[in-house]
């Protein structure tokens, strides 16, 4: 089983995430970096709607996935990446509210293979009422990898 990078693990998740132009332009932001576990809290803006007033579902993924794959980077060493090798996502209700809170976390972390989840919640008012729910396998990409023929 993999461990923590070390006791500055977070800061290193956080630089990673910086890098994430994606993120930016969506306006979703890393929050709770815990070993095994971060939050993505995007905003309800008009930009990211789809044609019902919901959150498109779209951006319900990127959340969710960049919530479990930054959870699983907390598990790996600092010259690993990670990288999603699949994911299935079930909408339970509409993405709705003043933000959406997609909560990652590690179910198994192996020394290849990571498998995480991360439900998603619209908050209104404070009320979180979950929206999707999903399950991901992350593969760990060594710095140094040897191939054999």
């Amino acid at each position: 089983m993999n461990t923590a990078l070390s006791r500055d693990f977070a800061a290193h998740v956080i630089a990673t995430y910086d890098k994430l132009n994606a993120m930016r332009l969506i306006k979703a932001t890393l929050t709770n970096v815990k070993e095994g576990a971060v939050e993505v809290h995007v905003p309800h803006w008009d930009g990211i709607e789809q044609q019902h007033g919901y959150i498109h579902g779209g951006i319900v993924g990127m959340i969710a996935d960049t919530a479990a794959g930054f959870a699983a980077m907390t598990l790996t060493p600092a010259d690993a990446s990670v990288l999603t090798a699949e994911y299935k996502l079930n909408f339970v209700a509409p993405s709705k509210g003043q933000r959406l809170v997609a909560r990652g976390a590690v179910i198994r972390a192996g020394q290849t293979l990571i498998v995480t989840k991360a439900d998603v919640y619209g908050v209104e008012a404070g009320v979180e009422t979950l929206c999707a729910v999903m399950q991901q396998t992350i593969i760990v990409k060594r710095a140094t990898t040897a191939l054999h023929g």
